[in-house]
């Protein structure tokens, strides 16, 4: 198969998947993660139920959790194309096994193995009733899974001549990889917030809560696993640990905006290259952004559209920074794949 080909596929899924990325954050944010209390079904049905003696059986058979389709859709949207992204992740891997493609036959393999593991948590995302812990890897999983989408896009792409050259690539290497790891420990926090429900506690800024270090209850907030409950929805955590665990999300914010501003500015100051340039002005963008949709969850009370922005944002961060990683170490790759040819 043409390279042109596979590439363009490699586009279409990492597009699919920033929609599956969306849909589930919209299905979170808008408390339909139990809306189908199975899995992989939805009430007993491979479809979303409609029609009224369906919804009947399905309350016979699920008494304890009424149906509801306003909750139901929205789950079972996010499973459609959760699959579908499965079995374009399938294809990529079955043509990088089939073509024997060095520059992409492990990448593929591992994003194969990670989407059934999402699989996986997506399943006990619904069995463990929501558990935070559960919830924030599949956040985490699904962000992870259109980061490397994206970033077998970039090697299909620029595999026969890379952007960037080796003194480039290195000058620049350490700081990026640095600022991913606090960006990612961002995105984990938030989705932790987001997992806990502590969103709605802290109405001010700066401070949250008047004095928030003494009203914050860090050890208990940040409890991964241990607590026992019939279900996690809508959150178990007592006040004082939601503060805690709200206020080290603002606290996570201030320390990732400066770190991705430093990388910025390094970025547009001592880089010759305009993909660099271009690369360093997205960020920024993305960043003023992303500020701006987390000042207004506050201000305005977390509305769903606004939320859900703030979580594809942050996504669309964590994707930028993974090409750039990217570019450069297949600047770096093929500087080696040289010097031994």
């Amino acid at each position: 198969m043409k390279n042109k080909v596979v590439r363009n596929l490699a586009l279409f899924a990492t597009v699919f998947a920033v929609v599956v990325v969306v849909l589930g954050a919209f299905t979170r944010l808008s408390d339909a993660g139990l809306g189908c209390p199975d899995w992989p079904g939805c009430y007993g049905f491979i479809h979303i139920p409609t029609k009224s003696h369906h919804i009947d059986k399905a309350n016979e058979a699920f008494p304890e959790q009424p149906y509801e389709f306003e909750k139901a859709w929205p789950e079972m949207v996010h499973r459609y194309f959760a699959g579908t992204l499965g079995l374009l992740v399938l294809a990529l891997a079955i043509i990088s096994w089939r073509n024997k493609q060095k520059f992409t036959l492990k990448h593929s393999s591992f994003l194969l193995l990670l989407v059934v593991f999402q699989a996986a948590l997506g399943m006990w995302t619904v069995t463990m009733k929501l558990h935070p812990s559960i919830v924030m890897l599949h956040l985490l999983g699904g962000l992870t899974t259109l980061s490397l989408l994206a970033s077998l896009t970039i090697r299909y792409h620029f595999n026969d001549k890379p952007p960037l050259d080796y003194a480039t690539a290195n000058k620049f290497k350490s700081v990026v990889v640095f600022t991913l790891f606090v960006l990612v420990l961002q995105v984990a926090l938030g989705g932790w917030t987001s997992a806990n429900y502590a969103a709605m506690v802290c109405h001010e800024l700066p401070i949250c809560q008047g004095n928030w270090l003494a009203n914050s209850d860090f050890i208990a907030g940040f409890q991964l696993w241990g607590r026992e409950a019939d279900t996690y929805e809508f959150g178990i955590l007592d006040q004082n640990s939601r503060i805690a665990i709200h206020a080290a999300h603002r606290v996570g914010a201030i320390i990732a905006s400066v770190t991705l501003l430093f990388l910025i500015f390094k970025l547009l100051k001592q880089s010759a290259s305009v993909l660099l340039k271009r690369m360093a002005i997205i960020l920024l963008f993305l960043l003023i952004t992303q500020i701006v949709l987390g000042v207004n969850n506050i201000v305005f009370k977390l509305p769903l559209f606004n939320a859900v922005a703030h979580n594809a944002v942050g996504g669309f961060l964590i994707v930028s920074l993974t090409v750039l990683i990217t570019l450069i170490f297949t600047a770096q790759s093929s500087t080696n794949g040289e010097s031994h040819g």
